[in-house]
């Protein structure tokens, strides 16, 4: 019992930095300004330091649920470890654009490895009575993360450059691979062959897909968009016939695991471009250096960490889609509030937006993971902690995408500079009307997943 409870800790304890790192990394926005006026770069070449890190992680999280399960969940979850660690170091020595573009590459293959791996890693490690804390706590790490990088990143990149927001990863991913390297466990959830014509196939699908997306405004962006569209079609075509599909897409039949997936990835594609508009906001517009911005940053995801682990031990204890709703309709206010942003918006009005946010994320996150892990058997955990990776970065990589196509429509591709600053506004103000519009279909998604009693003991 003593070894069983010691090893659910360090499990968890280990997703959690991870969870932690990969959150960091993907929320460096308050870095941004500095780093296009470093580097020279367009305000679309610096979308996509954010962009092509979630692309990565995208395009890789669907094929590596199977591939996890096969060779070992701990054994993947090292791997990417060390191959985000060597992402972050060439970071660290990046002095061009293309350099540094290629370092966040690598950092997103590794954490395509991380978030597939540690999800399900609780999963098998946790027993069902206790996920929902469990996977609260996860996500907490994740919003820890989150907050913290606009803090610590703002405060080093102020007086050390912004190299240093890679710089202060590097502990935490040494830790974590001792953690790692610690665990004498192993889980192996599926044992059949890996369907590489399937994996590949929906790899360019989604590159096609997204990178059209962000350049939609271009004639050969709406190729690559409806070439991508076709191939991931491909893709759900082949998975249904195959003896060993890399996805199991029949599990989408399950009304709870479907519209939990949906409100997924509608609620990171309509919420994980609000942080770039923040930011964007307090620096440009109201002139805040990245030490104040990163500061004011930290008030939704902290509200996310402090509710996180509570609403997963509530989801275990009643329906999680019920409080999903409940959470992205306070998301929905939040939005709507900025939807009005301006140059005599006043800050108190934003601080209450983003606090907003906070709860209802954290009302939101947990629950609806719980009900997605819940929704499968045991020997598809791997899939849908696969799933759920996929739905998060698509959302968020769509979600950037769609301010880099408002921002190319509006602004065209310059520098963001005072003389474009009303430009600035109006994108900004676009991108949060949509936002708020998809947040509203995802309260819809929630609650239709409530008229399925489908739950496994995983």
């Amino acid at each position: 019992m003593v070894n069983r409870l010691g090893l659910e800790i360090s499990v968890i304890l280990l997703a959690a930095v991870v969870s932690f790192v990969t959150a960091f990394l993907a929320n460096i926005s308050v870095a941004l300004p500095l780093i296009a006026r470093e580097l020279a770069m367009s305000n679309i070449v610096q979308n996509w330091v954010a962009t092509i890190f979630l692309l990565a992680i995208a395009a890789l999280s669907i094929p590596l649920g199977k591939l996890t399960s096969k060779y070992g969940l701990n054994r993947s979850l090292f791997i990417g470890i060390i191959v985000t660690m060597i992402g972050v170091i060439i970071s660290c020595f990046s002095f061009s654009s293309e350099l540094l573009l290629f370092s966040r590459v690598i950092q997103g293959i590794g954490t395509a490895f991380i978030n597939v791996a540690s999800m399900a890693l609780i999963v098998s490690a946790v027993p069902p009575e206790t996920r929902g804390q469990a996977l609260g706590l996860n996500i907490a790490g994740v919003y820890i993360g989150l907050s913290s990088a606009p803090v610590i990143g703002g405060i080093v990149i102020y007086y050390l450059g912004w190299q240093s927001i890679f710089y202060c990863m590097l502990p935490f991913l040494l830790f974590s691979a001792y953690l790692c390297y610690s665990l004498k466990d192993e889980w192996t959830m599926y044992d059949g062959a890996i369907d590489k014509f399937g994996s590949i196939v929906y790899m360019l699908g989604i590159l096609l897909f997204v990178y059209g997306f962000t350049v939609i405004n271009t004639g050969l962006g709406k190729i690559l968009l409806v070439a991508g569209l076709a191939l991931l079609i491909c893709f759900a075509y082949i998975e249904l016939r195959v003896d060993n599909p890399v996805f199991e897409v029949r599990l989408f039949k399950n009304a709870r695991f479907s519209s939990s997936n949906l409100a997924s990835l509608i609620s990171y594609l309509a919420t994980f471009v609000i942080t770039y508009i923040v930011t964007y906001h307090f620096q440009y517009i109201m002139g805040l250096d990245s030490q104040i911005s990163g500061l004011l940053l930290i008030v939704t995801p902290v509200m996310m960490a402090i509710l996180a682990p509570i609403s997963g031990r509530i989801s275990d204890k009643i329906d999680p889609q019920k409080l999903a709703a409940i959470g992205m309709g306070f998301v929905t206010v939040a939005i709507l509030i900025l939807c009005f942003l301006n140059e005599s918006t006043p800050l108190y009005l934003i601080i209450i937006a983003m606090f907003l946010q906070g709860i209802g994320y954290g009302l939101f996150s947990t629950p609806n993971t719980n009900a997605i892990m819940s929704s499968v058997p045991k020997e598809e955990t791997g899939t849908a902690s696969a799933s759920l990776a996929a739905m998060r970065v698509i959302g968020q990589t769509l979600s950037i995408g769609l301010l880099t196509v408002i921002f190319a429509y509006i602004m065209g591709n310059v520098p963001i500079v005072p003389e474009y600053y009303p430009l600035l506004m109006e994108s900004s103000r676009i991108s949060c009307i949509i936002s708020a519009i998809l947040c509203v279909i995802a309260v819809c998604a929630s609650l239709v997943g409530l008229r399925s009693d489908v739950e496994y003991e995983t």
